[in-house]
């Protein structure tokens, strides 16, 4: 059985991530790589935050805790957003911007 739509078209993730780039909402793969991208920060700031603790320079733990707090947060008020509007889905986002293929069922008829 296929599960195509009819008139979709594959895409690959890295195509719907720069879809989801260029047209208007969020969509699936977009937030995926959000997500990753977030979990790496955190993984970078974390050990940032342990080399800091053990050079027990004061400065320097305030200033990684605050990006930290920083980065926390912004990940926090996006899921909130997109908890809130939803995702889009990859064919509409295609739509919007005009990329998806033209039903050739559907006729403007304009009387002149």
């Amino acid at each position: 059985m296929d599960n195509k739509q009819p008139g979709g078209e594959d895409l690959s993730s890295a195509e719907a991530v720069l879809l989801g780039a260029l047209a208007p909402g969020v969509n699936g793969p977009t937030w995926n790589t959000l997500k990753i991208a977030f979990l790496f920060l955190g993984l970078c700031l974390a050990a940032m935050l342990g080399l800091a603790f053990s050079s027990s320079d004061s400065a320097l733990i305030i200033h990684v805790t605050f990006l930290v707090l920083i980065s926390g947060t912004l990940f926090l008020l996006l899921s909130g957003f997109l908890a809130q509007t939803g995702l889009v889905s990859v064919e509409h986002q295609m739509q919007e911007i005009g990329l998806a293929p033209k039903d050739h069922g559907e006729t403007n008829k304009k009387s002149d």
